[in-house]
C-alpha cells in the first residue's frame, strides 16, 4: 500500500504564502504541491474518499466558512464543496462512516459547540447533536466506532476534558480527562490507542508531553515526552510509524519531524520538511 502525506498551510500575517508540501516516499523527500485557492490559517484538515479537505480557518480579518478539496491525482484544489453553515476557525475535522465531521471552533466572537456532518455524495453539511462543551482548537479521533473530542479551549482556558459521540443514537457522553489540559495538540490513533501530543497548556506554555488513551481501561497514561516542545503539531501515522510533524516550540516554527517507537517508548529525529508551516497541518492518504 502506497502512502503519501501533505503538509497544508499555514497562513500567517508575516507569511501569507500558504505553502503545501507533499512527501514522496519513492524519493524520500518533500516536494512542493499545488497551493490552496484561499490563504488562511487555523484551518482544519481531514481526509475522506482519497481526497483531502480543508475547512474553515481565518485570514487575520475574518473567519471563513469555505471548504476546499484536494485531488492527489491531478495535484489540484477545487472550491465546489458546500461551505459550513457558519464561519469558524479552530475547527477539528475527522472522518467517520463515510462522512466528515466538523466539530467546534471559534466564530470570531466565542468558542462554539456546533457539530456538522458532510455527506460527499450529496455535497451537503447537516447539523448534528451539539457537544456538551464549547471547544475551539480541540482534536478528534475515531476509535472502535466512537468519535472522541479531546481538549481544546472553551474561550477562557485550555481544557483537559474529553467527550465521546455515539453515532448510533447521536448522543455525547463525558470520558476520563487527559492528564494535562491542552489545545492545538496533535492527535492520532495508533496501535489501538489514541495518542495526544504537544499543544499549549492552561498557562499558555508549549508542551512536549504526550499521553495515550486506552479504550479497554478508559484511562489516560503518560508516554515518553517528545524531544521538542510542539504547539500546533501534527501527529500522524505514516507507513506504520507514529510521527510528530512541525509545530512551534515557542521560539520558532519547526520543520523537524520525530518518530515514536512503541517498543522502546522513545522518540527519534526523522528528518525535516523543506519549509516552515506556521499553524499548518498534515494529512496522510493511502
Amino acid at each position: 500500500m502506497e502512502y503519501f502525506s501533505l503538509c497544508i498551510g499555514g497562513w500567517s500575517h508575516e507569511d501569507p504564502s500558504c505553502l503545501v508540501e507533499q512527501f514522496c516516499p519513492e524519493y524520500n523527500e518533500w516536494r512542493a504541491a499545488a497551493r490552496m485557492v484561499n490563504n488562511r490559517g487555523k484551518v482544519a484538515v481531514g481526509t475522506l474518499g482519497g481526497k483531502i479537505y480543508t475547512v474553515g480557518g481565518e485570514d487575520n480579518i475574518r473567519c471563513c466558512s469555505s471548504v476546499e478539496r484536494y485531488n492527489p491525482d491531478t495535484d489540484s484544489w477545487s472550491t465546489d464543496v458546500a461551505p459550513l453553515s457558519s464561519p469558524r476557525s479552530g475547527v477539528c475535522l475527522v472522518a467517520m462512516d463515510g462522512y466528515l465531521y466538523a466539530i467546534g471552533g471559534h466564530d470570531g466572537i466565542a468558542a462554539v459547540n456546533t457539530v456538522e456532518r458532510y455527506d460527499p455524495k450529496m455535497n451537503t453539511w447537516s447539523k448534528q447533536a451539539a457537544m456538551l462543551t464549547r471547544r475551539t482548537r480541540a482534536v478528534a479521533a475515531v476509535l472502535e466506532g466512537h468519535l472522541y473530542v479531546i481538549g481544546g479551549n472553551d474561550g477562557e482556558m485550555a481544557l483537559k476534558s474529553v467527550e465521546r459521540y455515539n453515532p448510533v443514537d447521536g448522543t455525547w457522553s463525558i470520558c476520563a480527562h487527559m492528564l494535562s489540559p491542552r489545545e492545538n495538540a496533535g492527535c492520532a490513533v495508533y496501535l489501538g490507542h489514541i495518542y495526544v501530543a504537544g499543544g499549549k497548556d492552561e498557562l499558555n506554555l508549549d508542551l512536549c508531553g504526550t499521553e495515550r488513551f486506552d479504550p479497554e481501561t478508559m484511562r489516560w497514561t503518560p508516554v515518553k515526552r517528545m524531544r521538542s516542545k510542539r504547539d500546533n503539531v501534527s501527529l500522524v501515522v505514516f507507513n506504520g510509524a507514529l510521527m510528530a510533524v512541525g509545530g512551534s516550540d515557542g521560539v520558532t516554527n519547526l520543520k523537524t519531524i520525530e518518530a515514536y517507537c512503541h517498543d522502546t517508548n522513545t522518540w527519534r529525529h526523522f528528518g525535516s520538511m523543506k519549509s516552515k508551516h506556521p499553524g499548518g497541518r498534515v494529512a496522510v492518504l493511502c
